[in-house]
């Protein structure tokens, strides 16, 4: 079984620190849950890549206990998945960083 490679677009890692800060307000501790809960996301996208294609060719794993979704593209020849974005399931991805990449 192949093993891509994670890479982290530095938006998607913005939009994962916001995530821990807007967390940690709600809650102590909250916000390292949140982390752990993305990097489970990732761990299973970078173990078995080939969800359902969303939108174009972005395939998207919702994180478990929270409303958001890693946005990822894959490249099967050079075996890397690129992680696009961490956004709310309630936002609509063309108006919150397709158009902006």
């Amino acid at each position: 079984m192949k093993r891509y490679k994670i890479f982290i677009a530095p938006r998607a890692a913005q939009e994962i620190q916001n995530g821990i800060d807007y967390y940690n307000e709600k809650r102590k501790g909250l916000g390292k849950k949140f982390l752990l809960n993305i990097n489970k996301t990732i761990e299973a996208v970078r173990q078995s890549p080939f969800y359902q294609i969303r939108y174009d060719d972005v395939r998207c794993l919702l994180v478990k206990g929270f409303p958001y979704m890693v946005h990822f593209t894959i490249d099967e020849k050079r075996e890397d998945i690129y992680v696009h974005a961490v956004i709310h399931t309630s936002l609509n991805p063309d108006e919150n960083w397709l158009k902006n990449e």
